[in-house]
């Protein structure tokens, strides 16, 4: 409804988080394999021989994960961390909902490769020469189901060693040792997080990912997958709906044409051109440029670089609505004009119920919890109210005046959710796709196949390196000299 509503008053100008957390991911894997979205499910950890994170903390933030990690662990599955800092909870974690975990603790990660930061490409790229060097690859696969691996073979074998140790902190021996394990694997599933996307260069490291996991064919079949793992619920929905500067609903690219299609579906007309990103926004603000500001959730003071810049641009705007179930900081920035505070329900109060799209693109309904506190209205009723009293005129090409309706049009918009629009009940929810994307490796790009991309080595720049964790819990996180070893004891 929210880039519905800001396509109706006529601007491309919106974003969401599952942009600034993936859109790196997404521009790879469509890319490389024809989809943006995780290719396997949570299950196909039980029984697959490696499971391996790159700029991913589980134990913190996907913490519902860890019971799966704790079944697969039980099954055989090896748990490999590649990421400068070893959090404490991949070394031992308490799943409450399994009793001897709850009691004694599950050890989860099996090996920590420690990459200094921004190392993740150069040390790929070592594994991938060692790999291609020793015939450590699916030819067979290769042959039959890729493109450009020649490329890669030939830059792979252009680089030197020394080059990539310098810049990955890690020598050849770890990368030997990680390279075995890869050999030795008949199966594995690569999951990734922001620790790979919120570089200059992330687009880059997760295509590289994308590499390693198509020389060995991990795609498209049972306990393999290429998973960018998501940090909060139903981010994966958010990316799908188009609530983006760059894209429509269902990913499609901003453009004249997908204009027309989206402005035929919706009755109006809809711009064509690419809006403003969160940051881009914010500059506009320190600019002057922006008129009205509105907030839908978050919190620029707490999520974007630089708070005191992000406070007094957001100062700068003489009109600033912001509509959210909490009071935070942000709205409490002095404003030139008027600041507005719209109360929201819960997404579990939501009028006929609401969905949420998890990491494997599992669809799930929540019915409606009845209650009513104060004036607070449902998310996507307050932005369709909004429109309405903007244009009162034009206000029946809104449509969605329920919660059915919505989802009866993200059906018809994004064909494939087809099936929200049948939700009713408690435990309504389908996967699409299936379980595997590219099943038996076909994939839905141009040409029928999966694309290796050989990727340079990115300027670093500086000898000195800086990182954020995102932590829920305080004191998560750590630091620390590289281990002589790898193994987790």
């Amino acid at each position: 409804m929210a880039q519905k509503v800001a396509r109706f008053l006529g601007t491309n100008n919106i974003d969401n988080a599952a942009r600034l957390c993936h859109a790196p991911s997404t521009a790879a894997m469509k890319h490389a394999i024809g989809v943006a979205a995780t290719t396997c499910s949570y299950k196909d950890w039980y029984g697959t021989d490696l499971i391996i994170f790159f700029g991913a903390n589980p134990a913190n933030d996907q913490p519902v994960t860890t019971k799966y990690l704790h079944e697969a662990k039980k099954r055989g599955a090896k748990v490999l961390l590649v990421n400068p800092y070893f959090e404490p909870g991949m070394a031992r974690y308490w799943v409450p909902s399994t009793l001897s975990s709850a009691l004694f603790g599950t050890g989860l990660a099996d090996y920590w490769f420690p990459v200094s930061q921004g190392g993740d490409i150069a040390f790929l790229w070592g594994v991938l020469k060692i790999l291609i060097a020793n015939g450590w690859v699916d030819e067979r696969f290769i042959r039959n189901h890729t493109v450009a691996f020649d490329e890669l073979k030939s830059q792979s074998a252009n680089l030197e060693f020394a080059q990539l140790e310098a810049q990955c902190g890690l020598d050849r021996a770890g990368m030997q040792e990680f390279a075995g394990l890869i050999r030795d694997a008949a199966t594995a599933v690569l999951v990734w997080s922001m620790g790979i996307t919120q570089h200059a260069f992330g687009g880059d490291a997760v295509q590289m990912i994308l590499n390693l996991g198509l020389v060995k064919g991990f795609v498209g079949r049972d306990k393999c997958g290429l998973m960018p793992i998501r940090g909060h619920s139903s981010v994966q929905g958010g990316a799908e709906m188009g609530a983006y500067a760059t894209v429509f609903p269902a990913g499609k690219p901003i453009n004249r044409q997908n204009a027309q299609n989206l402005s035929d579906q919706y009755g109006f007309s809809v711009p064509d051109w690419i809006g403003l990103t969160a940051p881009e926004m914010v500059e506009a603000c320190a600019r002057g440029q922006l008129d009205l500001f509105y907030c839908l959730g978050g919190n620029f003071l707490r999520t974007l670089p630089e708070p005191e810049y992000v406070r007094s641009a957001m100062a700068n705007v003489p009109t600033r609505v912001h509509q959210d179930i909490i009071l935070t900081d942000q709205m409490f920035i002095e404003a030139k004009g008027e600041v507005l505070l719209l109360p929201a329900k819960t997404r579990y109060e939501q009028d006929d119920g609401g969905t949420e799209t998890s990491t494997e693109r599992r669809v799930m309904f929540s019915p409606e919890i009845p209650r009513q506190i104060g004036e607070s209205k449902a998310e996507w009723k307050i932005l369709r109210d909004l429109a309405a009293a903007i244009h009162p005129d034009r206000a029946h090409l809104v449509g969605c005046e329920t919660g059915r309706k919505v989802r009866e049009e993200i059906a018809r918009v994004v064909p494939f959710y087809d099936g929200i629009q049948r939700f009713k009940s408690t435990g309504d929810a389908f996967q699409y796709g299936g379980p595997h994307l590219c099943a038996d490796w076909k994939f839905p790009t141009p040409d029928g196949k999966a694309h290796f991309r050989p990727v340079a080595l990115p300027d670093l720049g500086r000898p000195i390196s800086a990182a954020t964790l995102n932590s829920r819990r305080p004191g998560a996180g750590g630091t620390g000299p590289a281990p002589s070893i790898f193994r987790v004891s």
